[in-house]
């Protein structure tokens, strides 16, 4: 990369973090693309997910999704999947975040590009949040992750959630992605000695949106939700 070239990060959510061959295929598609250094691969078990943390140009970094997208839909399916995380689809969430010489019009641009080229190559369907939403009702992922992939096809019928790529239309092998473009997110979990219902009404109490347009949390811009970790034997 040059001094002065747009440097993006792209931190897709793929819904599997059990099956080692199948993370690993993934991060092989990744790093394996062309001008595109994956920095960190994170999996858990009890949310059977993982997070890939990668950086490129913008051009590069929308192919390395591609190719991770590629990967997923041929290994995963999602009418098997089980775990504590939210999910929607095989590549749950993938955002553009702006590192060095990118404006957040950039990330923009590059969410709009592969939501678009997702759609046409694995005929999926394909929501926009952040900063690359025009939609107040369907800006945040938890707003359009509401219902999840179980109710994911009844909310397809619905006008009102047409995706803003590809045809509204239930894939069940894949489901729907969110694609966005966002600034940098700390995301860390706290251990707490407590069941998995405290532990949620910590998270209901914290969250910015609380428990409801009526009811919202304490924080601003904090995101939170409570679960048991099973193969840790301990509530976050």
């Amino acid at each position: 990369m040059s001094a002065n070239e747009a440097i993006v990060e792209c931190v897709p959510n793929f819904s599997e973090g059990t099956d080692q061959q199948v993370i690993n295929a993934i991060a092989e598609a990744i790093s394996g693309t062309d001008g595109c250094s994956l920095l960190d691969t994170d999996s858990s078990p009890s949310t059977n997910r993982t997070v890939y943390t990668f950086v490129g140009s913008p051009a590069n970094v929308i192919q390395g999704a591609l190719n991770a997208a590629a990967e997923a839909y041929r290994l995963i399916d999602m009418r098997h999947h089980k775990g504590t995380h939210p999910r929607l689809g095989s590549l749950d969430v993938c955002p553009f975040v702006p590192v060095k010489n990118a404006s957040m019009e950039i990330c923009v641009q590059c969410a709009n590009d592969f939501g678009k080229l997702l759609s046409e190559k694995l005929n999926v369907p394909v929501y926009l949040y952040g900063f690359a939403s025009s939609t107040d009702y369907r800006s945040s992922v938890p707003q359009i992750r509401s219902g999840e992939y179980e109710g994911l096809k009844d909310k397809l019928e619905d006008p009102s959630w047409k995706p803003d790529f590809g045809a509204a239309e239930f894939v069940p092998k894949w489901g729907a992605t969110i694609v966005g473009a966002r600034d940098f997110l700390i995301a860390y979990n706290v251990n707490l000695l407590c069941t998995k219902e405290q532990a949620h009404r910590i998270a209901l109490n914290i969250r910015e949106s609380g428990r409801g347009p009526l009811k919202p949390g304490r924080l601003k811009k904090v995101q939170a939700i409570g679960w048991y970790v099973e193969d840790s034997n301990i509530a976050q």
